[in-house]
């Protein structure tokens, strides 16, 4: 075959590719060793001056934002997802903020849970250590990139990140400067690295390089995590739907639930914590849906209803409703269009929630303690809420700094996962000189 045939081309390109990803999975392994063993100070000082670096270019990361976005209009992304990749001002002052705030708590690291002794005479608990490295694949976001570097230096991991080839321009100048803050600190470069390639075949090998990476955080579209949770030979921190609903339960702060379901569903329709279910106790339905409906109405929000919801939102002037399908009580719309439902009471509310929630951020709204109760130990989901919108469900709003995402899994890290969940915990054993008969 001729060695300038397509078909070499795509195979010198996929070695390429597959030496590049092995290249920057023993960077990380090494620069993780030098992480583990990081000073605090070291860490929060890196921290701090990549804080300094953000504000100090923010208008030079605009220039290569910029790129970004017009190759994005160009191409005819939806404006909702222009709008994710721009890092304005205030976006940048935020991952600032979230670097100064990971630097000010405390160092997880090293500390030692659950000391005991035991009959024996040895003493056992568990101390906290850093994962080692970690694989971020996202999309959209370029703001990911600080966040998760931000983490990974605060918990003494190092990281490789994949981001979206939507952000590649301001994906590349943010890693520029979290390595610089790196290395003026003392810590190495490659503890925080950014695939510089777009070609997809980049994310299969980094799922596939269990020798270097010890877990993989997809952040982006159910297509992407799908894929990742199929084909990644190392652990996966995910979460697929973020289908949360808020519940108004019988009785409720009236003004504070029409409030509440307002800011749970319209604040941004975006987001992944925004209410895409609202369930109604039958008791206040025929008060609260039709304030709740007007709202809705006047801010374009199309409703799904059952028969029930229908009927009462019937009255609301301008109402957008629709025959709800079995279907929507699962969907996640991120668009502005909710499911409303009028269940009998708690106990329907819970099942329905536990059944047709993606088991991500669901909250009731009530002003009876034991119904709260109830709902705080039975929904089956990885943030549960009682008077407060669905929309705080977020690192950065749990005090955590920043999140690196949010998991809907069982093991390891659910919810937002912040320092605590980019670590692990293994046993230690002191003794004097015991022995086991």
């Amino acid at each position: 075959m001729n060695a300038s045939s397509p078909n070499s081309s795509q195979a010198l390109l996929h070695t390429s590719v597959q030496t590049d990803m092995q290249t920057l999975g023993q960077q990380a392994k090494v620069a993780s060793a030098a992480m583990a063993k990081a000073s605090t100070a070291s860490k929060n000082q890196a921290l701090k001056r990549l804080a300094a670096l953000l504000l100090k270019n923010t208008a030079a990361l605009q220039i290569d934002n910029a790129k970004d976005l017009a190759r994005a209009e160009a191409a005819g992304l939806p404006a909702p997802m222009v709008d994710r990749l721009r890092l304005t001002p205030k976006v940048l002052a935020t991952c600032a903020e979230g670097c100064e705030q990971l630097a000010a708590m405390p160092d997880v690291i090293g500390e030692i849970l659950g000391m005991k002794q035991q009959p024996s005479g040895i003493r056992v608990g568990q101390m906290r250590v850093p994962i080692g490295v970690f694989g971020m694949i996202f999309e959209s976001r370029p703001n990911v990139t600080i966040e998760a570097a931000s983490l990974s230096i605060k918990s003494g991991n190092a990281c490789i990140l994949r981001g979206g080839s939507e952000a590649i321009n301001s994906n590349k100048a943010l890693t520029l400067l979290v390595q610089q803050a790196l290395k003026e600190c003392g810590l190495p470069a490659d503890a925080v690295q950014l695939v510089q390639t777009t070609d997809r075949q980049a994310v299969g090998e980094l799922i596939a390089m269990p020798e270097y990476v010890d877990v993989i955080i997809p952040r982006g579209g159910k297509g992407l995590i799908e894929r990742i949770s199929r084909d990644a030979k190392v652990p996966v921190i995910k979460h697929l739907d973020g289908n949360c609903h808020t519940y108004v339960d019988d009785p409720c702060d009236m003004a504070m639930a029409v409030k509440v379901a307002d800011n749970a569903k319209t604040n941004k329709y975006s987001p992944c914590n925004a209410s895409e279910g609202l369930l109604v106790a039958q008791a206040v339905a025929a008060e609260f849906l039709p304030l709740i409906g007007k709202i809705y109405a006047e801010k374009g929000v199309e409703m799904r209803c059952c028969a029930k919801s229908k009927a009462i939102l019937s009255q609301v002037a301008g109402a957008q409703l629709v025959d709800a399908t079995e279907q929507d009580w699962f969907e996640e719309y991120l668009a502005p269009i909710i499911s409303i439902k009028v269940v009998e009471g708690i106990d329907q509310a819970i099942a329905h929630i536990n059944h047709y929630s993606s088991h991500h951020t669901d909250a009731i709204l009530t002003r009876d303690h034991m119904h709260a109760q109830r709902f705080l130990r039975e929904v089956d989901s990885a943030s549960v809420m009682v008077n407060t919108s669905t929309r705080f469900a977020d690192g950065f709003e749990f005090g955590l700094g920043a999140e690196i995402g949010i998991s809907t899994d069982k093991f390891h890290a659910r919810g937002p996962v912040g320092i605590e969940g980019l670590t692990s915990l293994k046993y230690v054993v002191l003794g004097e000189g015991e022995v086991r008969n």
